[in-house]
């Protein structure tokens, strides 16, 4: 009866040998996975470090251009107006006018006017 208590010997060592087999082999597979997301996570944050110190850089440069922007647009405005009243004298007969106007249509800048220069 004791065979039957006890069970087979043969069992009881295989038994323990799975026992003794199993943790070292799964420590051992997962060492590498544990440096590999460890890795990872470094890398992602290496990344973000540089993504902000980027943003942080592109906001001083726009920050920079703000001011040439504004200068840019009171030119472009001027121009503009210039524009509009050189057509306005050519509308009304000067010739000095006409020949401008006809010289920037050459070039192919647009003239806003409330009449088309009379030739």
């Amino acid at each position: 009866m004791t065979l039957v208590e006890n069970g087979s010997p043969q069992l009881n060592e295989m038994r323990d040998q799975e026992i003794a087999a199993g943790p070292p082999e799964a420590r051992g597979s997962s060492l590498p996975l544990i440096f590999t997301i460890i890795s990872l996570l470094i890398w992602f944050a290496f990344q973000t470090v540089q993504l902000v110190f980027e943003r942080n850089n592109l906001g001083a440069l726009k920050s920079n251009l703000e001011a040439p922007m504004q200068e840019s647009q009171k030119v472009q405005n001027q121009l503009q107006s210039l524009i509009t009243k050189t057509a306005e004298l050519a509308n009304q007969g000067n010739p000095g006018a006409k020949a401008a106007v006809e010289e920037l249509e050459k070039r192919g800048i647009p003239i806003k006017s409330a009449a088309p220069p009379s030739k």
